[in-house]
């Protein structure tokens, strides 16, 4: 059902970008979080043997997504997740030219028989690692978060922040001056926090008031500036909040009932927020920012159902909004109204975020095949590439070259973007 409502909205709003280079991928969908790349000469085609720059095997298992800075590249795994000895939870960094692995640390320990369960298409290095300032931020859930040098080195650890996970760990954190936030929406009494980014310690921490009956979800939040005020925009179950950075106090809040297990990021644009609900049935609310308290009934623009997403995030181009649904149904639609401009299959199972580049669209489904599509109100599909090889990990982009994680190496992806495309 698409439900318009007035859109007009006179205010100053964007999103935070974290100060990188352009051809930096500092975070889960990078600088913006919202999955846009700036490179003009991304590869169009690709197998595991074509246009691969490397190809480096990555030791045990996580589904955290690369990320990429100043010639380096860091990203998370879980060593023993078998249960046959204790599992190690690790952080690594990598030479991007070569791939070469510079270091690769362990973080946090656990035996076996403390290992939370995790859903079949979990695992336990699940949120994607955040580079800033010369600092490594790497969060694994209820297990632990820790923050290491550009070398390697542990300056600090928080295993603090107990609760009782379901499926296993998923959202990633978010920088916001001198805290690093993250949601921990486990199976009973969810908060958001926020940590001191020096010291690790706990500077605020907000239950968050929700009426679904599941409470675990494990979406990444968005900071935003509405009117030079700026918002934490955290989905939870059954509603997603906007809190103060300073206080956690919650600013406002849209409910939508019984939605839990909330994956995707939110994006922003047109004075509205963009997000997906959650299981057991998800819809897309696009919900303007300028309220306090509960916004529900007033400041909701519009609602779709039909090719909603429970865990790709959406992705904004211009004025269309772009997403994917889990069964592989690929939509284009209106962001100012909903309105549907195409919906079709773009095969597979899909679990990543899709990545916009030069007026490209950019699809990676579960079982390894990278959908590139044109931008736009028409559906042009441009090529299909297989890499033969499960991935649930979104893209990272950074100067002319993708990085694909799989589910036992890690891709540099890089050749001609200049050829004309044809459908596949």
């Amino acid at each position: 059902m698409i439900r318009p409502t007035l859109l007009s909205l006179s205010c100053g709003l964007s999103v935070i970008a974290s100060l990188h280079a352009a051809q930096d991928w500092p975070e889960f969908r990078g600088p913006t979080g919202q999955g846009h790349a700036t490179s003009t000469k991304l590869p169009l085609q690709w197998s595991a043997t074509q246009n691969v720059a490397w190809k480096q095997t990555i030791p045990g298992r996580g589904w955290s997504s690369p990320v990429v800075v100043n010639g380096r590249l860091y990203l998370t795994s879980a060593v023993g997740e078998d249960g046959s000895t204790p599992m190690s939870l690790r952080a690594l960094c990598l030479e991007e030219a070569s791939g070469r692995i510079l270091w690769d640390v362990a973080v946090f320990g656990q035996e076996p028989a403390a290992a939370p369960r995790i859903h079949n298409k979990n695992s336990h290095a699940s949120p994607t690692p955040l580079v800033a300032d010369g600092r490594v931020y790497v969060h694994f859930g209820h297990q632990g978060t820790a923050c290491l040098s550009l070398d390697g080195k542990v300056i600090w650890k928080n295993t603090d922040l107990s609760y009782p996970p379901v499926h296993g760990n998923g959202g990633s954190p978010i920088l916001v001056e001198n805290k690093l936030v993250f949601s921990c929406d486990g199976g009973s009494n969810p908060f958001v926090v926020a940590l001191d980014k020096t010291t690790g310690k706990v500077i605020w921490k907000t239950p968050r008031v929700t009426p679904a009956k599941k409470t675990f979800s494990f979406s990444t939040p968005l900071l935003i500036t509405v009117n030079g005020k700026q918002q934490i925009i955290s989905p939870g179950s059954g509603a997603v909040c906007a809190f103060d950075p300073e206080t956690g106090k919650e600013i406002w809040r849209a409910r939508y009932g019984e939605g839990y297990s909330v994956i995707p990021r939110p994006v922003l644009g047109h004075g509205m927020i963009f997000i997906g609900t959650g299981y057991d049935s998800p819809i897309v609310m696009a919900i303007r920012v300028d309220g306090t308290g509960d916004v529900t009934d007033t400041h909701v623009a519009w609602t779709m159902k039909k090719g909603a997403p429970n865990t790709p995030s959406l992705l904004l181009v211009d004025t269309e909004l772009y997403m994917v649904s889990d069964g592989g149904i690929a939509s284009c639609v209106d962001a100012k109204t909903g309105a549907v401009h195409w919906q079709e299959r773009v095969g597979g199972n899909h679990s990543a975020s899709p990545l916009h580049a030069n007026g490209r669209i950019y699809f990676q489904n579960e079982e390894g095949t990278g959908v590139v599509v044109k931008a736009g109100k028409t559906f042009e599909k441009l090529f299909s590439n297989d890499l033969a090889e499960r991935t649930l990990a979104s893209y990272a982009a950074a100067g002319d070259a993708l990085y694909i994680r799989t589910a036992q190496h890690l891709y540099k992806i890089k050749g001609d973007a200049t050829k004309t495309a044809s459908a596949q």
